[in-house]
């Protein structure tokens, strides 16, 4: 299935949190924290201002971000977990 945002939407997929420390101990899950790094799947056309004009997202497909904890709305797709941000909830782009 292919996703097309709307405006300022962002579909992410959730990267995986690290399951061990620096000194070995593994995390169960219930003690996990949800990720805040993702990869970026799909990006809307932007938003829409009042005078009609459009403003172009500041992320592009295929870019890691780092995100607002507990935001976004989750959602399923061919049993993949997604997330679909406002382009204000991306706090940076993760370059290497």
């Amino acid at each position: 299935m292919k996703l097309r945002p709307l405006n300022d939407k962002i579909v992410v997929k959730p990267l995986e949190a690290e399951e061990t420390v620096k000194g070995g101990i593994i995390i169960p899950d219930n003690a996990k924290e949800k990720p805040q790094q993702a990869e970026v799947i799909a990006v809307g056309p932007g938003k829409l201002l009042e005078n009609g004009t459009r403003v172009a997202p500041g992320v592009k497909v295929g870019e890691k971000i780092l995100f607002s904890k507990y935001s976004g709305s989750e959602f399923k797709v061919d049993g993949n977990e997604l997330l679909v941000l406002d382009e204000g909830d991306i706090l940076a782009i993760v370059e290497k």
